[in-house]
């Protein structure tokens, strides 16, 4: 796929790279292995998996083709928010209220399977409590408070409502008029959360092989992957690679599209500078539909992202784009230098609600030998805290009992209209579009 080369140059300027050490190095894989659960793909979704069936019994084998959390695990923005990507009255509309309900629930299980986990394996990963959702008009807080109303009314979720006239006790910009602040969210350093995932797993006895790509999958009781240099045999696969996967499943490729997402850092601020303008220290996003979000870092400085590309092609001017962004969110950073600009692709579904389910289940699959092949993918940017719980709930699964995996398994799912020639280009005219509302 084409965004993969650009990916490549992406990841080399990466903040979180130079302030985590990786220190556990794995072997590719060479010769054959035996396993109960294959996990193709060592990210957030991929490790959580390992972990939860490792704890289980099962004998785990984890195959990645880079390294771990290379990916969108990695280099996301680090905040940890509950819900997910698609509003939660779409939600609702998809599998009913009684599931929505379910859903909502295990968005905020995720939330704290993260703390649990932070606690249980000992991963520093410089969590900060705090989210504060922002609206940057009055015709935006009008509906961000109808959204607290009813998440207040149906869900019983209640979240702080910061007036135009307190927010400079919270956040200091002239692009930020009210916020909703949520204590139950926040933020960390995602890669050194997935490398704490990584040497957890193997210490459970995970066997996790780098530099391992799979290149073929050939279903049956016992599913056969194949890399390079090497062979699994397993009774059970997990497919949690998302846009990386490539080619090994052309079924699923057309359900989710790579969207380039990009963030950079500041220099390192005066901590009382840093202060003056985020004094609740939270992680920050506001409620456009093409938003911009960002946070302080423990190391003092701003760590800003909102610039997406959904053509998959690098922004050509990405520094002096992210700069004057931040710029018009903290004019005070207007002649701040940037150290660090990168991003990935995050895979994005039709609907923008996670695409969970057996490749037994999806239009066009025959046979039974499918049905032991389970994926997690369409996390839509906003997987941070759910990837955790996507593993825990496939472990579920596997060992038995696939009444909250199948919750939502059932959210149907689409592919993107226009087929591999077109679907890029109608999905960028239809975001130019939302972007052209959050501007007028």
């Amino acid at each position: 796929m084409g965004f993969l080369s650009a990916d490549l140059e992406l990841a080399r300027h990466c903040y979180y790279d130079t302030t985590a050490q990786r220190t556990q190095r794995h072997p590719a894989l060479r010769g054959r292995a035996d396993c109960d659960v294959a996990i193709v793909g060592a990210g957030l979704a991929g490790l959580s998996a390992a972990i939860e069936l490792a704890d289980r019994g099962y004998h785990v084998v984890l195959l990645e083709s880079r390294e771990v959390a290379w990916g969108a695990s990695g280099r996301n923005g680090g905040q940890l928010i509950a819900g997910l990507a698609c509003d939660q009255a779409s939600v609702e509309s998809m599998v009913g209220e009684a599931d929505a309900r379910r859903i909502w629930a295990m968005t905020l299980e995720a939330l704290e399977l993260v703390h649990a986990r932070r606690v249980r394996f000992g991963i520093d990963c410089d969590w900060q409590a705090g989210f504060l959702s922002v609206a940057v008009n009055a015709r935006k807080a009008r509906e961000l408070r109808q959204w607290q109303a009813r998440m207040a009314q149906r869900y019983a979720y209640e979240a702080t409502w910061i007036a135009p006239e307190d927010m400079p006790r919270w956040l200091v910009s002239p692009r930020a008029h009210s916020a909703l602040f949520d204590p139950r969210g926040g933020h960390l350093h995602p890669l050194k959360y997935s490398l704490g995932l990584s040497r957890a797993a193997a210490g459970l006895g995970v066997r996790i092989h780098e530099h391992s790509q799979v290149t073929r999958l050939a279903p049956g009781k016992k599913v056969e992957l194949r890399t390079a240099e090497g062979e699994v045999h397993a009774s059970h696969v997990l497919l949690a690679g998302n846009v990386y996967l490539q080619e090994l499943v052309p079924a699923l490729r057309s359900r989710i599209m790579p969207v380039g997402t990009y963030i950079v850092t500041s220099q390192p601020l005066d901590p009382e500078l840093l202060h003056s303008l985020i004094p609740s220290r939270a992680a920050v996003s506001d409620t456009n539909f093409v938003l911009d979000y960002y946070r302080p870092t423990v190391d003092h400085r701003m760590l800003y992202g909102g610039l997406i590309s959904y053509s998959t092609a690098t922004p050509s001017d990405l520094e002096s784009s992210m700069h004057r962004r931040m710029a018009a969110t903290f004019p005070a950073l207007a002649r701040t230098r940037i150290d660090h600009a990168w991003g990935g692709f995050v895979d994005i579904s039709m609907n923008r609600a996670p695409d969970f389910g057996r490749l037994a289940d999806l239009p066009g699959a025959r046979g039974r030998d499918l049905a032991n092949v389970y994926y997690l993918q369409g996390f839509s940017g906003h997987g941070l805290a759910l990837t955790g719980l996507a593993g825990k709930l496939v472990a579920e699964a596997i060992d038995g009992n696939a009444s909250r995996f199948d919750v939502f398994a059932r959210i149907r799912h689409r592919p993107f209209p226009g087929g591999r020639l077109l679907r890029t280009p109608a999905l960028v005219a239809g975001m130019a579009y939302f972007r052209l509302r959050d501007l007028l």
